[in-house]
C-alpha cells in the first residue's frame, strides 16, 4: 500500500503543477481559465475572477503540499475537496448542456464531457488512496530504493496520460 501511496501521490502533485502552469503561465492563458469558468455558469460574473484565482493558488500550493511529508495529508485532503469541487462543477456543467472548453490544462477545444467526469473520479480515488495509507513506514527490505522508482515513475507515467487526455481521445477518435 505504501508504494501505491507513493504512485499516487506523485500522479496528483503532477497533474496539478501541470494544470496550474496551464493557467498561470501567463495573461491570457489564464484569462482563457476564466472565459471557461465564465461559460460553466456557475459563479456570478462578478466573482469568476477570485473563482479562478482560488482554483490556481490551490493546484498551485498541492505540489508542494504532496511532496512534503509533513503537509502530505493536508495537500491529500485539499486534493479530495478541490477534486470533489471541480467534478460537481463538471457534472452541473454537463446537465445544464452548456458547451465549455475544458479548462484543466489550459483552454483547448475539447469540450467537457464524461471521460472529464471520470478522470476526476478516478484523481479522486488516487488521493483517498494516498489518504488511507499516509504516514505509514515504508516497508523493510533492500529493493526499497527500487520500488521507490518503480512507483513515482508509475505515477508520472499515469500524470502524463491524465494531462494530455484531451489529445490522446481526439488522437484515437474515429475519423469523420
Amino acid at each position: 500500500m505504501y508504494y501505491a501511496a507513493v504512485a499516487c501521490r506523485v500522479l496528483l502533485a503532477l497533474v496539478f503543477a501541470a494544470s496550474a502552469v496551464s493557467k498561470v503561465r501567463g495573461r491570457t492563458a489564464f484569462a482563457a481559465f476564466e472565459d471557461a469558468l465564465r461559460g460553466m455558469r456557475l459563479v456570478p460574473a462578478g466573482q469568476v475572477r477570485r473563482a479562478a484565482l482560488a482554483v490556481a493558488a490551490a493546484e498551485t500550493a498541492l505540489p508542494v503540499l504532496l511532496a512534503v511529508p509533513t503537509t502530505e495529508t493536508a495537500g491529500l485532503l485539499l486534493a479530495v475537496v478541490l477534486l470533489a469541487g471541480l467534478t460537481a462543477s463538471i457534472a452541473v456543467t454537463l446537465r445544464r448542456g452548456a458547451v465549455v472548453s475544458c479548462p484543466c490544462f489550459g483552454a483547448t477545444a475539447a469540450p467537457l464531457g464524461p471521460r472529464h467526469l471520470v478522470r476526476n473520479l478516478l484523481l479522486t480515488a488516487a488521493a483517498l488512496t494516498a489518504l488511507a495509507a499516509a504516514h505509514r513506514p515504508p516497508p523493510d527490505g533492500g529493493a526499497q530504493a527500487a520500488a521507490l522508482l518503480l512507483a513515482a515513475g508509475t505515477g508520472a507515467l499515469a500524470a502524463l496520460v491524465t494531462a494530455a487526455l484531451d489529445d490522446l481521445a481526439a488522437l484515437f477518435a474515429p475519423s469523420r
